[in-house]
């Protein structure tokens, strides 16, 4: 439990960070590819920690 707890913490920071940068990159569009694929990998970490703390409690 603690370690889909710890997966959903660690997808929501990379979430977080990847568009706080995506928005402060915005004139580079090389940048806000960049960002934009961190930022979909840390929602699609988090999502997943998520589920499976989900499925695991019930």
């Amino acid at each position: 439990m603690a370690i889909g707890i710890l997966g959903v913490l660690i997808g929501a920071v990379v979430l977080i960070a990847g568009l706080y940068y995506r928005g402060k990159e915005k004139d580079d569009p090389e940048s806000r590819r960049i960002y934009g694929v961190i930022s979909t990998v840390g929602g699609v970490v988090a999502a997943a920690a998520a589920v499976a703390l989900y499925v695991r409690v019930f």
